[in-house]
């Protein structure tokens, strides 16, 4: 489908460039419904409401001192509020957040990738997740559990939508959630990659469950037909409730855009539908970021900056050489779950919907402002060889531990000071690397594009018109306690 020619004919029939109000529905969009979502948005009570507790409650991770709230927080639009996490270890909220003076409240370094705001990811179409859509629905039925994930095979069945999918694996990741080897059984079995196995990651959570009561009770009440006794709990069935909730409580389709949509003269300012005309038309944001939550649910290269640690693709070896630490430290996107090398640097086109409230912006949270995104994308390569890293929103790292190992045993310790040197200068490596920034910018597959600065003002107002108030209130989530009796994140 060409949107341009479905589009441009339009503006002068919507007056979307002179800012004259229609009550129309435009041809290109329908509004969001019940329907869009999964089970219509209306999951039980019961259900909804032990995917709360399970999402703030930090018995879910190896430690008990994280949980998934703790990166995709309501005061902080869904997501925490900075370019790249400290997870499992740190303590606090969003920009407040920090290592502290021990072992155990440390990191082991950043979390390679930006948390992604969770509005509307309970909709049906959202059938890939994760910046590289490494989990997916599997159309061929290759693997029994119903979807394409790191899991592969080993994946239980009985998750019912990609995202309680998704949800089986943030737990399973060290520096996220399980923890460092040797910390807890949890972590013991990460490093020993047994998610799915005997003892494994899924088996040892469910277990903790299992030994609350009010949990056993709430699991009973939330699924009569599979949940009888505590024996019977599994982490799919917490998976699931785990969705149900992120279905409701992040669902998102009040803006005025979608009042628009609905038929609501004057809701759009003219400003908005400058940037509107501009976004579907000559500007071809729509392109991309198409369809009902604005995006095509693809992967694309655009050159954005890479930070942090990466996920130790390719085989450079030039950091490795300046630090002194045996690390890769590239981030391949895409290509990591293809193995194909034309997928490299590429990355899930994001929704936009709330995007003016969910910075940093960016696979790795390079931008933290919307206008300098959305310039990005006007010439993504000059772009990307005139960032400066300096201008991420990075939370002080602090110090750094290590495992290492003596014989058969390993053991936590704090990195010296000359590697504390080299291990910081991964934060800013692939950047200030020129064949590695050469790499990201040659995948590129924008072209330039000549917008006044006046058309990026116009655009940002559009931008801003998708966000929802009622996003901004999602604080009434957030429990007063949850049954393990763990601190809440407020």
């Amino acid at each position: 489908m060409n949107i341009k020619a479905i589009i441009l004919p339009m503006i002068g029939t919507l007056g979307l460039v002179t800012g004259v109000a229609h009550a129309v529905t435009p041809a290109f969009q329908t509004p969001v419904t019940d329907h869009d979502y999964y089970e219509n948005a209306k999951p039980s009570s019961e259900t909804f409401e032990l995917g709360r507790m399970l999402f703030f409650d930090k018995i879910l991770s190896g430690n008990k001192n994280i949980s998934c709230a703790t990166c995709h927080h309501p005061s902080f639009a869904s997501a925490d509020g900075v370019a790249l996490p400290l997870g499992e270890g740190a303590k606090g909220l969003g920009t407040d957040r920090r290592t502290g003076s021990t072992i155990y409240e440390s990191v082991a370094g950043r979390v390679p990738r930006n948390s992604p705001a969770l509005f509307n990811v309970g909709a049906r179409e959202f059938e890939r997740l994760f910046h590289d859509g490494r989990v997916e629905t599997d159309p061929n039925g290759y693997f029994e559990g119903g979807f394409v994930t790191p899991a592969k095979w080993k994946l239980p069945k009985g998750l019912e939508n990609t995202l309680a999918a998704q949800a089986m694996f943030p737990v399973t990741s060290a520096g996220e959630m399980a923890g460092q080897k040797g910390e807890n059984p949890i972590a013991d079995a990460v490093s020993l990659n047994n998610a799915a196995g005997k003892n494994g990651v899924w088996e040892l959570l469910a277990k903790r469950l299992q030994d609350v009561p009010a949990y056993v009770e709430m699991f009973e009440n939330a699924f009569p037909e599979q949940v009888a006794a505590a024996d019977d709990i599994s982490y799919v069935l917490a998976a699931n409730a785990i969705a149900a909730f992120e279905t409701v409580a992040f669902r998102s389709d009040n803006s005025k855009f979608d009042e628009y949509l609905r038929g609501a003269e004057q809701v759009l300012d003219s400003t908005q539908r400058r940037g509107m005309a501009l976004f579907y038309g000559e500007a071809g944001c729509g392109t991309c970021h198409s369809g009902k939550f604005q995006t095509d649910h693809e992967f694309h290269a655009i050159s954005m900056p890479q930070i942090g640690p990466g996920k130790n693709d390719g085989n450079d070896a030039s950091y490795a050489t300046a630090s002194g630490i045996s690390a890769v430290v590239e981030d391949f996107g895409r290509g990591r779950v293809t193995a194909r090398e034309h997928d490299n640097y590429k990355f899930r086109t994001p929704s936009l919907r709330n995007v003016a409230d969910t910075g940093p912006w960016g696979h790795a949270g390079a931008y933290d402002n919307l206008e300098a995104v959305i310039r990005h994308h006007l010439d993504p390569v000059v772009a990307l060889n005139r960032y400066d890293p300096a201008s991420a929103n990075l939370v002080d790292l602090g110090e750094v531990v290590e495992l290492t190992a003596s014989g058969s045993r390993f053991s936590q310790g704090w990195l010296s000071d000359s590697r504390s040197d080299g291990f910081a200068l991964r934060d800013t490596w692939v950047q200030a690397t020129p064949h590695l920034r050469e790499n990201i910018a040659r995948a590129n597959e924008l072209q330039p594009l000549n917008l006044s600065d006046q058309d990026v003002a116009d655009l940002q107002s559009f931008l801003h018109a998708l966000s929802d108030n009622s996003a901004k209130r999602m604080r009434t989530f957030i429990p007063a306690q949850v049954p393990s009796g763990l601190p809440v994140d407020d």
